[in-house]
């Protein structure tokens, strides 16, 4: 495909992908090969994350619409092959994060899709997506799940700095778009209609007891997690991609 037709963003903004009834794809092998091989480059490549998963998701039967899905992403990297993620010396070694979840966008089991990033000073260096493991019963339970999942790796980067003997702040920003998740991390008294997201509450609150994290509500379109949680428009897409320092380095 090293010809192919570019396109600015690895999945379509109107995409919805699922393990519906279709043509089987003519060689499964290829699908897992080539998807297999993506996963690797996320590692440097935070901008696909999103992408990536959503078709590591149909490895057991693919059909020529995830396909389809596959050869986009391809289609995205040829025309941003000399893109990588831009790192650079920066004086602070703070840490923030951002967490984000789409509810129940999984049309096969309703499950919703999470996403964190963690910043180190200005540099991405943790980012993850996937769908989580249990089905949320509204956003504020999709969104917290998604802040437990970030606090507990922003309590493990805390504690290998600490191990390196780096100087870090006290505490941690996390930053969150829905109010419901923010007001659950410091509120002590504990809803009834959220009681089945115990464990998880006690874990964040727990921690901001602690003052090791402090949840902030930021507005969505600043939540620089969104990106690992769903496809966006282009413009929304490359104002992102830019915020993640994934960068085509300046001519010579």
């Amino acid at each position: 495909m090293t010809s192919c037709k570019p396109v600015d963003t690895p999945l379509s903004p109107s995409s919805k992908l699922g393990s519906v009834p279709g043509t089987l794809h003519s060689t499964p092998t290829r699908y897992r090969q080539i998807v297999g091989a993506l996963q690797y480059l996320t590692f440097t490549r935070p901008d696909i994350c999103y992408a990536v998963n959503k078709v590591c998701q149909f490895m057991h039967a693919p059909t020529e619409d995830h396909w389809a899905a596959v050869k986009r992403i391809l289609r995205y990297l040829q025309a941003t092959a000399t893109y990588g993620l831009h790192i650079t010396r920066d004086s602070s070694l703070s840490l923030h994060g951002f967490t984000d979840a789409d509810w129940a966008v999984s049309i096969d089991d309703r499950k919703s899709t999470g996403g964190y990033l963690v910043y180190l000073g200005s540099t991405p260096i943790f980012w993850k997506s996937g769908k989580q493991c249990t089905v949320a019963r509204s956003s504020t339970e999709a969104e917290y799940k998604a802040l437990a999942d970030g606090t507990v790796e922003i309590l493990w980067i805390r504690s290998l700095l600490s191990e390196l003997r780096l100087p870090s702040s006290p505490s941690t920003t996390l930053w969150c778009d829905n109010l419901g998740a923010t007001f659950l991390s410091v509120n002590p008294v504990f809803h009834a209609r959220t009681k089945h997201v115990e464990v998880d509450y006690h874990f964040v609150r727990d921690r901001v007891a602690k003052k090791e994290i402090q949840v902030r509500f930021i507005s969505s379109k600043d939540q620089l997690a969104d990106v690992l949680t769903k496809p966006l428009p282009p413009v929304s897409f490359v104002f992102f991609r830019s915020k993640l320092r994934v960068e085509s380095p300046p001519s010579a």
